[in-house]
């Protein structure tokens, strides 16, 4: 053990030969100050794929099944942002205090209760800071921002008072026609 201690003692005398105090304390001071800015930094909280308690939700027509709740609902095929349905508002109608938009891109979906493919027009509603509760991105039928119509990525709160995005909803606008 005495070959232990040598080590020990020689490898402490090397660094006070190479150090000073007043570089260790200013070593220090700078660790102590970097670790208090440790809670500044941002934290993705809303990409977490939580619900947030929310209770399950059902629309209570047989014809349209599913959680308006969660992103597996099948009016969500195309959508990408904060369900409205988890902010205070439904699959179809903005929360209080928000503005649906006018401008949307639309995508068409299966309705697994009848078989058939419906047009959702997936608007955005604006006027309030986003949401940040169920975040839902999926995007069967996206198409490239050149074709934005059918771009699910764009800020669509363009023409209203506001173009502060809050979250989407997803209104059927009617049954899509069958390819011949």
């Amino acid at each position: 053990m005495k070959w232990l201690d040598r080590l020990t003692e020689n490898r402490t005398r090397d660094a006070a030969r190479r150090t000073s105090r007043r570089g260790f304390l200013g070593v220090l001071g700078a660790l102590t100050a970097g670790a208090g800015t440790v809670p500044l930094l941002p934290v993705a909280r809303a990409s977490t794929g939580a619900v947030d308690d929310i209770p399950a939700q059902h629309t209570g027509n047989p014809e349209d099944p599913g959680d308006p709740s969660t992103c597996e609902y099948w009016r969500y095929c195309g959508i990408d942002g904060f369900l409205c349905s988890c902010c205070g508002g439904t699959q179809n109608a903005c929360p209080p205090g928000t503005e649906m938009s006018p401008i949307t891109w639309i995508g068409t979906c299966h309705n697994p209760a009848d078989g058939r493919n419906y047009v959702i027009s997936y608007n955005d509603c604006c006027g309030k800071s986003s949401c940040g509760r169920c975040l839902c991105n999926r995007n069967e039928d996206d198409r490239p921002v050149y074709r934005p119509q059918a771009n699910n990525d764009i800020n669509w709160c363009m023409g209203t008072r506001s173009t502060v995005y809050h979250c989407s909803t997803a209104v059927i606008l009617g049954v899509a026609l069958e390819d011949a």
